[in-house]
């Protein structure tokens, strides 16, 4: 698959917000900027404001992703291992060993989760309110040479705690038009352009035929795809964290330190979906995968570590906040997340890390998010250094995978079957967890071919 022309829009993932101004006319980039202001500057208040709550008043500044700045971040490997110890997934927190899979399911488990609950990701409020789905359209069309129906859904969300938030979550659900049985679906995190936003056009080329797109792709398995906007869920903002899902369980106001970020909002947002798939007599519910890109690749690993019910995970690029380690001195930081531009991704307690404390200090690190997956398979995702960058490191997100193998291999699964890291566009699949560093840039485009022969063994060729 052509890498260019299968990242052009998820590239765009991580443009700056001057990026995404050139691309409209004077009138529409000011505007577009003056709104950002806001947004900046409400997202450093509610960040200062949980700095108070959490009696801190200063941070460590997050390296530059620019690697020609000052403070650019490491991107040399001899200087990556300032930390040289990980939490161990198997010792429970009386020092003693877990040795069975029942230890690790009543024992152990729980002990990870309430700690990536109270210090990174957030806990999740009980009671959270209904969501009712409803198909607003329903149309047949082709995609490429395969006729499809395609469903457009919103889920509204019930807000008679707090009417002062209304919450409608957008999903598009595509089938197979001839499908005889219910059909496994590949659930996507989809990107949101600015409404006046014009994305450049991709290259074009004369000679060579267009590739399928990944939706193509999974059509030709006789499997379908569905796009769930995490932003009808919960805004990608320190300034919304009043609004939302989280804004409406909070009944409008701050959160506490302990409170739920937006990736696990986001994640939520996915296991809705999953409640109308459940519904939906043409899809196989118990065959849903999630799969996600950078930010949206964190989500997708936090969604998969947390709902039992999705099948196989697709975990693209995440970096810092998803599958790379957080004791890694290379890339992005638990200083970058914990500023006011990323902090409301995660718990506030998460802060804590980046002044006084340091990612040392974290009970529990990214290799254990991978092993909440286990049994089920994860395909770890990266691009290219020299195309996508050294800022998400791929290497810290592959040894997220490899330290996961112990709870894989306790549950009678298999891990990754190397802790080298391995050249790129080696595919290493034989295992229940898998790793591929395709040579393209910041998106999933060139390893989907690999993640669907690997997704086959679960999933099944449907046609």
């Amino acid at each position: 698959m052509n890498p260019t022309r299968a990242c052009t829009l998820f590239s765009l993932l991580t443009l700056p917000l001057s990026a995404l101004a050139q691309n409209q006319d004077s009138t529409q980039r000011a505007a577009f900027q003056a709104a950002q202001a806001v947004i900046r500057q409400k997202s450093a208040d509610d960040h200062k404001q949980m700095m108070q709550q959490l009696g801190i008043t200063s941070l460590r500044p997050g390296p530059s992703g620019n690697p020609k700045a000052p403070n650019a971040a490491n991107a040399d490997e001899s200087k990556a291992t300032t930390y040289t110890s990980l939490p161990d997934p198997l010792i429970l927190k009386n020092g003693k060993p877990v040795t069975s899979a029942r230890q690790w399911w009543r024992q152990r488990r729980p002990e990870i989760v309430d700690d990536f609950d109270r210090e990174v990701y957030g806990r999740m409020p009980h009671n959270l309110p209904a969501v009712a789905w409803k198909v607003v359209s329903e149309t047949r069309e082709m995609n490429g040479d395969m006729p499809v129906i395609t469903k457009r859904l919103v889920g509204q969300v019930d807000n008679s705690s707090y009417s002062a938030v209304t919450l409608a979550i957008e999903l598009i659900l595509s089938t197979p038009a001839g499908a005889s049985s219910p059909v496994p679906v590949m659930l996507n995190f989809g990107f949101r352009f600015p409404a006046s936003f014009r994305p450049p056009a991709p290259p074009t080329s004369t000679t060579a035929p267009a590739e399928p797109t990944w939706q193509q792709q999974l059509l030709a398995k006789g499997w379908g795809y569905a796009i769930l906007y995490p932003t009808s869920v919960q805004a990608d903002n320190g300034a919304g964290l009043r609004e939302g899902i989280i804004g409406l369980a909070n009944k409008g106001q701050h959160r506490k330190s302990d409170d739920w970020g937006t990736l696990r909002a986001w994640a939520w947002g996915a296991s809705r979906a999953i409640d109308y798939f459940e519904s939906d007599k043409t899809v196989d519910a118990k065959r849903v995968g999630i799969e996600g890109l950078s930010r949206y690749g964190k989500a997708a690993l936090v969604a998969m570590a947390y709902e039992p019910r999705f099948a196989i995970g697709f975990i693209g690029s995440s970096g810092a906040g998803g599958a790379k380690l957080h004791r890694r001195t290379f890339g992005e930081q638990t200083e970058n997340v914990a500023g006011s531009g990323e902090y409301h991704w995660m718990a506030g307690n998460y802060i804590k890390y980046a002044g006084p404390l340091t990612p040392n200090d974290l009970p529990v690190d990214a290799h254990e998010l991978v092993a909440l997956c286990a049994p089920r398979p994860v395909f770890i995702s990266a691009g290219s250094a020299t195309v996508e960058g050294t800022w998400i490191d791929a290497k810290g997100m592959f040894l997220g995978g490899v330290h996961a193998g112990p709870v894989y291999r306790l549950l009678g699964k298999k891990d990754l079957g190397t802790s080298e890291f391995p050249p790129m566009e080696t595919t290493l699949v034989d295992g229940d967890i898998a790793f591929r560093q395709h040579a393209g840039g910041h998106t999933t485009g060139p390893n989907w071919p690999t993640f669907l022969r690997f997704a086959e063994r679960y999933m099944g060729h449907h046609r």
